[in-house]
């Protein structure tokens, strides 16, 4: 039976060709090869609308369409830079937008997705701003400027994200246990597969007297990361890019 595949933060921009690259040929080899594909939240470092087709959107969705045309289908969640991705993305792509948290069977064993923002309660400067950019009136008003405005705003916006993610300790950017038993709980899974912190780990865990876990997918930055998921269990991968000549 072929393997679910997990990936996320990948944060596609055009200044890392060889990442967008990357995920190219995979999704085109061993992506098109499996069962389903789940790409948890930040697959571009900046969304700024489904109206945005540059030469890096347009190659992305082009993969995209491909992989899910070849029989895998591609289900996608929002994440926290990337959180304008619409129906037209989806179309466009043949891709599935997923709600977060969102509840699968995994080979028979309940399963909780999340892109992993949500788990970060400690850091209250950020759910501040994250509850401020979901807002549907927000997101309205956003998408309703000129590209080029927008472009600048999410410029600003990644900037100023830099800056405040230096001055935070390493600990307040990291999940909450607290809000990973809450979440399980009320879910009804011992298994959870998240992203976002960028910690790759499979975590195992008591959860009310009975063996839980919990994943974390790794970035793109500098290599890829997937997860590889079967009936016999989940297994971390990395992906080397191709060298430079």
């Amino acid at each position: 039976m072929p393997d679910t595949l997990f990936i996320s933060d990948l944060h596609l921009d055009p200044e890392r060709p060889a990442i967008t690259d990357l995920f190219l040929d995979f999704l085109g080899n061993r992506a098109s090869a499996s069962k389903a594909l789940y790409i948890l939240g930040d697959l571009f470092e900046a969304w700024i609308g489904d109206d945005d087709c540059s030469a890096m959107n347009d190659a992305v969705c082009q993969g995209l369409k491909a992989c899910t045309e070849s029989g895998t289908p591609v289900f996608v969640m929002h994440g926290n830079r990337d959180f304008l991705l619409g129906a037209a993305f989806a179309k466009r792509c043949g891709c599935t937008l997923l709600n977060d948290p969102a509840r699968i069977e995994l080979y028979g064993t309940p399963t909780l997705l999340m892109h992993g923002d949500l788990l970060c309660t400690d850091d209250t400067e950020y759910m501040g701003f994250r509850e401020m950019v979901r807002n549907p009136g927000w997101q309205e008003a956003l998408l309703s400027k000129p590209l080029e405005e927008r472009r600048r705003m999410a410029q600003e916006m990644r900037a100023t994200s830099r800056e405040q993610t230096r001055g935070k300790a390493e600990s307040i950017m990291d999940v909450n246990p607290g809000a990973v038993d809450r979440v399980m709980t009320e879910h009804h899974v011992r298994r959870l597969i998240h992203g976002h912190t960028h910690r790759p780990a499979i975590h195992d865990l008591e959860l009310a007297g009975h063996p839980a876990q919990r994943i974390v997918l790794g970035d793109w930055y500098e290599q890829g990361s997937v997860l590889v998921c079967s009936a016999t269990g989940c297994e971390l991968q990395g992906i080397a890019t191709a060298p430079v000549n």
